[in-house]
């Protein structure tokens, strides 16, 4: 029973976070960047919430000793820092820029495999800790690759793709996610006193995408409608996760 919650989960945290942002797409350009900038800020709240509301207290509960975990995470925010720069899946609008324009695109789609592959690992990890906490993480993990993907998406056509073929190669990209999370229930389940550890790394992920890459995002607008509008989008997610993890 598990393994089939397990993958409609990736499914859900993949394939239809996917899905839903090629559907936006085809919203007015005016409208898809209001709905993208809204999505971005809730998702800045929940990956946040979850992290510190969720993932960590499990974590230090599980493994017994707060140090160890902080170690991890820390290790972890450095780590996912390192794989930003080497992959460096955002796009370089710079002219100044030693990565070629033609490269982006390609680069884009390895970060994003690569980061929906970390996501199949969290998933799984949070599962082996509770249903509950399994179906938290997901929602999670869904509501983040939205803005993500819209802005993948945004970069693949900006190189020349199609909405179809940038749709397509998403999806390719999505796909690790699957193999993240088998790998990861296969050898979580025969070496379950990682978890903690993984759940640790995997806070880590989700702190360092909320402020590294989402927070930037935000202070692009500064006026004094658009902060409030954001502080109550943020507080919302944080609020969401909040009252999962009572129910």
């Amino acid at each position: 029973m598990l393994i089939l919650y397990i993958i409609i989960s990736l499914t859900i945290g993949s394939v239809g976070s996917i899905f839903l942002a090629g559907g936006l797409l085809f919203f007015e350009d005016k409208k898809l960047e209001k709905v993208s900038s809204h999505l971005l800020t809730l998702a800045g709240g929940t990956l946040l919430g979850a992290a510190f509301l969720g993932m960590l207290p499990k974590a230090i509960k599980a493994a017994e000793n707060t140090e160890i975990i902080l170690g991890f995470t820390l290790t972890g925010i450095i780590v996912f820092f390192l794989l930003e720069k080497l992959i460096l899946w955002r796009a370089c609008e710079n002219k100044n820029c030693e990565r070629h324009k033609s490269a982006t695109a390609p680069l884009i789609l390895i970060g994003d495999a690569l980061h929906n592959f970390i996501d199949g690992v969290i998933i799984v990890a949070a599962f082996f800790t509770s249903y509950k906490f399994g179906i938290l993480v997901t929602l999670t993990v869904f509501a983040h690759e939205i803005p993500q993907e819209l802005a993948d998406f945004g970069v693949l056509i900006s190189n020349g793709y199609s909405k179809k073929k940038a749709l397509v190669f998403n999806l390719l990209s999505g796909i690790t996610t699957y193999f993240g999370g088998l790998l990861a229930y296969f050898t979580l389940e025969a070496a379950n006193k990682l978890t903690p550890y993984v759940l640790a790394f995997s806070a880590a992920s989700f702190i360092y995408i909320a402020l590294a890459d989402l927070v930037p995002q935000m202070h692009r607008k500064t006026n004094l409608k658009d902060s409030l509008v954001q502080i109550s989008l943020i507080f919302t997610g944080i609020l969401i996760i909040y009252i999962i993890r009572k129910i």
